[in-house]
């Protein structure tokens, strides 16, 4: 896959992913659903070096956790965007959302986590790995 590109709504804040995602997933959480504003957030995952940043971000420390170590969810200083979320037990990896890249189409989920907490009326196809909540 070639450099991923994304940004805000405002353009305020760009960013570039220089290596291949890790993995595509689809988190169900009640925390993403939140920040996404929607009934789950699709999430990029790649290794945190291979993104590169530029624009001000806004930080809000999660801590509302299962393994009680905060995610950092961060977002657009300026329009308010979410941007990607760190997370203190995964310290290697950046989680971008997919929604911000210039081509979200080219990332198909590929694995749906914390269904326990799916809404009723989403459908998530039975041929993906699914976890109840965070795979170990």
């Amino acid at each position: 896959m070639s450099e991923i590109e994304g940004g805000c709504n405002c353009g305020a804040v760009r960013y570039r992913l220089s290596s291949d995602p890790i993995a595509v997933a689809v988190c169900h959480c009640a925390n993403c659903r939140r920040q996404s504003g929607s009934a789950f957030s699709v999430n990029v995952i790649v290794a945190g070096d291979a993104m590169s940043l530029s624009g001000d971000l806004t930080t809000y420390e999660d801590h509302d956790t299962e393994s009680g170590q905060p995610v950092l969810r961060q977002f657009c200083a300026t329009c308010g965007s979410p941007i990607r979320s760190l997370s203190a037990a995964s310290p290697k990896v950046a989680i971008v959302k997919a929604g911000t890249a210039d081509d979200p189409g080219r990332f198909t989920p590929a694995i749906h986590v914390w269904t326990s907490t799916a809404l009723p009326w989403v459908e998530i196809p039975a041929s993906l790995p699914q976890f109840p909540r965070n795979p170990r």
